[in-house]
């Protein structure tokens, strides 16, 4: 919630242009009886057509009793007119019984709004919904805020009208138009915007496309990337009218634009993140995020903006009275951004970014970049890891290993998972790339338990500090402990293996490696 009021803040303080759609402002209902199912029934005038979906989709049932997962549901609810406006705009239907008569999509479309979660708007992310719909897919949430209202909108289409009808297994929340499920690519959104032909045709030139062209759901252990683009009116803004005048402003000297050493590319490389990032996730965080380029990026979520490359360059100053501010940063455009596509995710940007070599960073790696654990981390529980080869970074040997996301919150490991092995075991962890430099080496793990290990750590196969006792150190309220390993001097910016042995066998419980400018 501190993240939220802070974004909140933020939109609040910047000029934001209001959309198309008459907006709305949210109310909130009284709680009310019965389940989902029950409130449609009740309102079946209002909502037949959605009633219709639900029943030949088969999730009727479903909605009318509570989630097996024991987190309640939520309901996307488009009326009768949201309906008739979805019919008349899509090619494929005439009336809604051309959607009843197709079973298939009558079962995507009503599981697509429907959240394997129950949220009042108090638990909206300014990002996306930690699980999926019952689709299997993700919604986001955007905040839309004008000078005379604000509401949500969520996968930035459809704006929440009423909010928080609270019901025996869930919520609703009712919005404006339907929800279309996403099949499109990072690169076919930028496809279908003209107003981001340069940067596309940067893309296209590099070589990159085949990176933000992906399917996830099509592929096995697939990363996704996530984007920061600028429109052509930013570009133009600094004298840039076309791919050519990026280029003569990037690389006018090297015209092998698909090499790994190229300005151009680097450039566009830059501006991917390996991994999925919403903008709730980079609030309150100051690091540097791993791009496909050859150095990363800072982005510092501690100010009142969430500020990428925050000192490195000035763009404009504002003289007010007898004060003079620097704007030093590239913001996010927050009302556009928040994309979510079937490769990862899209921002917009203020300012033309270019590479910049950024200060270390408080960086803190906890497995995030292995898919199959984003998979878990979306059901929950304890899992087993059965097959060494589903893992891309992560190498053990000596006895099970399982990855643990705790449900009920009852952990004080930070975002509520770890690794857990238990018995004599080595695991090797690679981790992403890390600016050169002196950091002093933090252990995140359960250090409060008798049958827990004694290990030593090991980077790049250098060790780091003598054993460590993990019986000891943690206490009843707080067993996860940081634990400090000693410094370590990185020379090249490049991917490391941390490595941990257990010197007395035992349980151990990783929880994150952390790394603080030293």
């Amino acid at each position: 919630m501190k993240k939220v009021a802070r974004i909140l803040n933020l939109l609040l303080a910047v000029f934001i242009v209001s959309c198309n759609s008459e907006p709305v402002v949210p109310n909130f209902e009284d709680l009310q009886d019965g389940t989902i199912y029950d409130y449609l029934i009740r309102n079946e005038d209002q909502f037949s057509s959605f009633i219709s979906i639900m029943k030949i989709g088969g999730i009727d049932e479903a909605l009318s009793s509570y989630n097996p997962n024991g987190t309640g549901y939520t309901l996307f609810l488009p009326d009768n007119d949201a309906i008739n406006r979805f019919i008349e705009s899509d090619p494929r239907f005439s009336s809604l019984d051309d959607i009843l008569n197709n079973q298939e999509f009558a079962s995507a479309f009503c599981r697509y709004h429907v959240l394997n979660m129950e949220a009042k708007t108090d638990d909206f992310p300014f990002g996306a919904f930690p699980k999926p719909t019952l689709s299997g897919d993700y919604l986001t949430v955007s905040f839309i805020v004008n000078t005379d209202t604000s509401y949500y909108k969520i996968n930035n289409s459809a704006a929440v009208i009423k909010s928080n009808i609270e019901v025996s297994n869930g919520y609703i929340h009712q919005i404006q138009s339907v929800l279309v499920p996403v099949t499109f690519t990072s690169y076919q959104w930028l496809e279908q915007h003209d107003e981001y032909s340069i940067f596309k045709k940067a893309v296209d030139t590099t070589g990159q496309k085949s990176l933000i062209n992906i399917n996830l759901k099509e592929i096995e252990n697939g990363q996704p990337v996530t984007v920061l683009a600028e429109a052509d009116s930013i570009f133009k803004k600094s004298g840039i009218n076309s791919i050519d005048d990026l280029i003569a402003a990037i690389s006018p000297d090297n015209d092998q634009y698909t090499d790994s050493t190229n300005p151009l590319r680097n450039f566009v490389a830059y501006h991917f993140l390996e991994g999925q990032y919403f903008i709730d996730d980079f609030v309150d965080v100051n690091t540097n995020y791993t791009t496909l380029s050859n150095i990363s990026l800072s982005i510092n979520g501690l100010g009142y903006d969430v500020a990428i490359n925050k000192g490195k360059q000035v763009f404009d100053t504002v003289i007010y009275q007898s004060d003079t501010s620097y704007i030093d940063f590239i913001k996010f455009i927050y009302d556009e951004s928040n994309v979510i596509t079937q490769s990862g995710a899209l921002h917009f940007i203020d300012r033309v970014m270019r590479q910049q070599i950024p200060s270390r960073a408080i960086v803190t790696f906890e497995f995030h970049e292995e898919p199959l654990f984003n998979e878990y981390r979306q059901e929950g529980g304890n899992f087993l890891i059965e097959n060494e080869s589903s893992l891309q970074n992560i190498k053990w040997s000596g006895t099970d290993l399982f990855f643990v996301d705790v449900v009920d919150g009852q952990t004080t490991a930070w975002n509520n998972d770890y690794l857990e092995l238990d018995g004599d075991f080595t695991i090797a962890y690679t981790i992403p790339k890390i600016i050169q430099g002196k950091y002093n080496v933090f252990l995140g793990a359960d250090a409060f338990n008798p049958d827990n290990a004694m290990v030593e750590v090991y980077i790049d196969g250098k060790k780091l500090g003598s054993s460590i006792d993990l019986t000891v150190g943690g206490n009843s309220n707080n067993p996860f402990q940081k634990i400090k390993l000693g410094t370590f001097d990185f020379s090249i910016y490049s991917k490391h293996v941390v490595e941990v042995n257990s010197l007395i066998p035992g349980r151990f419980l990783w929880d994150y490696i952390r790394f603080e400018p030293f």
